[in-house]
């Protein structure tokens, strides 16, 4: 008897739980009847078509807070990705859209807090469910965090040109105080976030960090081969004593390898070069080195892939290699033989220096101090740079950062070197790898994204638009001229980033910008521009920082003493150019 009850009882309960279920799914489809389901994907974009990342979302039913679904639970507002994306689903009572007021609000730092009403036209409708894509534009509003991140920039360039604290660690108190205040007032009241850990996070261009330290590591390995010095033998040999003549001969190697390379790794390879120069010489390394950096800005300005402006500009434009060159590398030219006459009357004392009476005797005792000292490694490292350059060159076609071939062959160098024990890999790491310099780019590149993120950029951008009033020669002139001051005191990427969208549009609408005039001027101003201060270029930063290692310091103001000017009278030749000829 007992053995019959369990089954029956299991049997019992099994029936039970059955009719359970199918109850509870036969109530369920009942309750989905009686609700409507809406599901909204679309993107939050500022007046530049720009995305608006971590805007918070929330959805108000007659202006009361209403729950939204993600990931099955419910939430209070939504935030939107770092493309500007949303994606919003929730549930009402049946019919209750055309009797309520349903509305999306968008909120966000530096933005007007904005309000959409949404309409059951808007809606494509399948029974219950109701679908919609929807763009969203916000306008930009000059709040607390605005105000707070430019006088935070502008506290951390004063530190940075008066000297009162080094460069690395200015930018560094500036960066920080952005994030302190966005995680302290800013969580206080959203009007003072400036920007947030992840996005300041993304600001830093990692690809520009790993390239500097790939081909730092490359040059630190090549360094233990005598090739610097070896090449300052021949650059003399060559110039037969006459400096200006050498000098002159630098430059334009610098400025062609800048055009085909980019102007960040010329001045990496060549400034060790230039340094033994002038040691030699027994002139000061900085009359040959600041002027190098000209020309490494200038130069790299010729071509598509020869400066990071230049490669932004043809991605969004699709502008091919050889139109850069027919439009650029003429005013390049001009601009190059400028500085020859420049550098003539502001080093020509210095270069007198190193004159030397028995030019032949000073060759043979260079030929014998300067000799290549480890040429199996010299070898090995001569192949591995032609790697690298050639993925340089081609990196447009794989698709791939010029930072990964640059990561790549320092590995390859750096793990031979160890091998073979021809190179120390502490001493490798601490000297050659200039990590001031890194670390100062990182705090730059966060405190750029702040005052990007709070609007100042396109606050200067939309500027530009308003003052150039559909006339073709002031747009020409504003945008060169304010792409180069900002260009000199701004990481020029961002800013060229922001400038994208309207000089599209001013290309558009203005009659006769449809030779691409308006995109050369941008080009030549983010470029040239950069030569206007010591933090105006990566090549410029990179460069002083390695003569720094060296013991050859420049000030803020003494690379401007002899830049600026320079960098004023190469855009004054681009913008007389641009209006001739276009």
């Amino acid at each position: 008897m007992k053995r019959l009850i369990f089954p029956f009882l299991f049997f019992l309960l099994i029936f039970n739980f059955s009719s359970f279920a199918q109850q509870t799914e036969e109530s369920s489809k009942q309750i989905l009847k009686d609700i409507d389901t809406f599901f909204i994907a679309g993107s939050i974009l500022d007046s530049h078509k720009e995305p608006v990342r971590e805007a918070e979302i929330s959805l108000l039913v007659d202006g009361k807070p209403h729950k939204l679904i993600t990931d099955h639970k419910e939430t209070e507002k939504t935030i939107t990705s770092s493309h500007g994306t949303f994606q919003l689903n929730f549930h009402l009572p049946e019919g209750q859209i055309d009797k309520s007021k349903i509305e999306i609000e968008i909120v966000k730092s530096s933005y007007k807090r904005t309000t959409v009403e949404l309409k059951k036209e808007d809606f494509a409708q399948k029974g219950n469910e109701f679908y919609l894509i929807k763009d969203i534009t916000l306008e930009r509003h000059l709040g607390a965090a605005f105000w707070i991140a430019t006088v935070a920039f502008i506290l951390a360039y004063a530190l940075i040109s008066f000297e009162l604290l080094h460069r690395t660690v200015a930018a560094m108190i500036g960066a920080a105080t952005m994030l302190i205040l966005t995680y302290t007032l800013g969580t206080l009241n959203p009007e003072f976030h400036i920007i947030s850990f992840e996005r300041a996070i993304e600001a830093i261009d990692m690809n520009v960090i790993f390239l500097l330290m790939g081909m730092m590591i490359i040059i630190g390995v090549l360094k233990h081969t005598g090739v610097f010095q070896w090449c300052a033998y021949m650059s003399y040999k060559i110039a037969r004593g006459n400096v200006m003549t050498l000098a002159i001969i630098s430059f334009f190697f610098i400025a062609i390898s800048s055009a085909l390379l980019d102007n960040v790794t010329t001045m990496l390879l060549y400034t060790p070069v230039l340094i033994e120069i002038a040691v030699a010489l027994k002139i000061h390394p900085l009359s040959l080195l600041i002027p190098g950096i000209m020309a490494s800005n200038i130069g790299g300005t010729a071509t598509l892939i020869g400066d990071p402006p230049n490669i932004m500009i043809g991605s969004y434009t699709g502008l091919t290699f050889m139109q850069f060159v027919y439009a650029l590398t003429p005013v390049v030219i001009i601009s190059m033989m400028a500085l020859v006459i420049y550098n003539k009357f502001f080093y020509s004392k210095e270069y007198k220096k190193g004159k030397v009476e028995d030019i032949n005797a000073f060759i043979n005792y260079l030929r014998e101090e300067y000799k290549i000292t480890d040429k199996t490694l010299l070898g090995y490292g001569l192949f591995i740079m032609a790697l690298v350059v050639s993925f340089f060159a081609t990196h447009g076609f794989w698709h791939m950062e010029v930072s990964i071939p640059a990561l790549f062959g320092a590995g390859l160098l750096f793990t031979y070197a160890i091998i073979t024990k021809k190179v120390k890999m502490l001493e490798l790491i601490e000297k050659d790898i200039e990590w001031t310099t890194l670390l100062f780019f990182i705090f730059l590149f966060i405190i750029v994204g702040a005052v990007e993120e709070a609007g100042l950029l396109a606050v200067i951008a939309d500027w530009v638009h308003n003052l150039s009033a559909g006339n073709l020669t002031v747009a020409i002139c504003l945008i060169l001229w304010v792409s180069a001051i900002m260009s000199a005191f701004v990481d020029n990427i961002p800013f060229t980033a922001t400038m994208l969208p309207i000089v599209a549009y001013l290309s558009k609408v203005m009659p006769g910008a449809e030779s691409n005039v308006l995109w050369w001027a941008l080009a030549l101003g983010a470029c040239f521009g950069g030569n206007g201060t010591l933090i105006g270029a990566s090549a410029n930063v990179v460069t002083i920082g390695i003569a720094e290692s060296a013991g050859y310091r420049i000030s803020f103001f003494g690379f401007m003493k002899y830049a600026f000017l320079y960098m004023i009278i190469s855009v004054a030749i681009a913008n007389v150019w641009l209006l001739l000829f276009y």
